[in-house]
Order: structure tokens, then sequence, then C-alpha cells
């Protein structure tokens, strides 16, 4: 079995951090490109998320792979720059109201810097009257949203009506992601791109930018 074989079985198998670490280093050591690295993640992230989706894992290995993934980041982070240090636009992100989670927007947030954005992190549990405030006073390009629970999804869209209602709205792009965001629910809301990973959202964040 290969390193990359090894690195997805860990995050399927959710086997913590530690071995998660080990193999990685073995990987960067042989020279593996980071991408492959963060596909093999990807893979494995998808393969324990069906699991949970299925009953055969809890919240707490859901969780858990969540951790394993924004440790991944952290590691890789030094070999993901490629962008010379250009900035490409200031994010502000944060996990919407009604929703405690941040594994999910740390990972985001760590693969969107490392890609050349300048992150404002809101945290969580963010009002949709502090996204507003945060456009209308420091006028970020994007506005990133996440949430876990799908009870908290009518915060998104509660976000979008208040930009709607301030006149902010055209001049900010919206992405959303999150595990139970869909891209159907992503165009009934009017949000501009969605990511379904960390990997999924710098794309998305490149391609609003061009819009």
């Amino acid at each position: 079995m290969s390193l990359l074989e090894d690195i997805e079985r860990t995050f399927a198998e959710v086997s913590g951090v530690d071995q998660m670490k080990s193999y990685v280093q073995a990987a960067l050591t042989e020279g593996t490109s980071p991408l492959q690295i963060l596909q093999s993640m990807r893979q494995g992230l998808s393969t324990a998320g069906k699991k949970y989706e299925q009953g055969e894992y809890f919240l707490s290995e859901l969780i858990m792979s969540g951790i394993m993934a924004q440790k991944l980041s952290v590691m890789l982070k030094p070999h993901l720059r490629t962008d010379g240090g250009q900035f490409l636009a200031r994010i502000a992100i944060g996990t919407v109201k009604g929703d405690l989670h941040d594994i999910g927007k740390n990972l985001v947030s760590t693969m969107l810097s490392s890609a050349g954005f300048e992150i404002r992190d809101l945290g969580v549990d963010v009002l949709p009257e502090k996204f507003v405030e945060v456009v209308e006073k420091e006028q970020p390009r994007i506005i990133a949203m996440s949430c876990l629970l799908t009870v908290a999804m009518d915060a998104m869209k509660n976000v979008m009506n208040r930009l709607i209602e301030s006149g902010l709205r055209r001049g900010v792009r919206v992405l959303v992601g999150g595990r139970p965001i869909t891209p159907d629910f992503v165009e009934r809301i009017g949000a501009d791109g969605y990511g379904a990973d960390a990997i999924e959202a710098v794309t998305a964040a490149r391609n609003v930018l061009t819009k």
C-alpha cells in the first residue's frame, strides 16, 4: 500500500492525528506533491462522511476527522504557497448563527490564506447583522459562510436578505459551504459560489473574483 493510500485510510478510519502526521511527513520526504496528499485527504474525508451519514460513525468521529484535516493543512501550508505572496482579495469568513462548529471554517481559512487571500475570521455563531456590518465597514471582496448543522442553513438566507435590504449585495461576492449545503441550496438563496470542501472553496473564491 502506498503512502497516499495510507493517508486516505487514516482519514477514512479516523485513525488520529499522530498516525496521519507520520504518513504525511513520510510522503513529503519522498517528494510527494502536497496536492496529491490533499486529494487523498479528500477521499478519506468523503468516506468518513458517508459512514457518519449511514450511522456507522458518531459526531465525535466526524469532528476528529475535521481536526485531522486542519492539522494536515497546517503541515502542508509551507508547501502550498505558489503565488509568490500575491494578495488576491480580503475574505470575511464565519460560521453562521446557530452553529458553533469551526473546524471546517478553520480548514477553509488556512487553505484560502495559503492561496493568497487575506482572512478576516468572524468566529462562530455569527449574527447576520455582523456579516452586514463587516461588509459595510471593511469592504471585503468576498464573504464566506459555513455551517455543519442543517438547522443553521436558514441563517445563510437571512444574511443574503440583510445584504440585499442594506443595498450592499452588489458590492460583495458570497460563498457558502458545509456538510448540509447543496448546489440547489446555493442557487435558491442566490449565493455566488460553493465549496464542498476546503480545496473547492479556494477554486470557488478564485472564480467569483472574475465575475
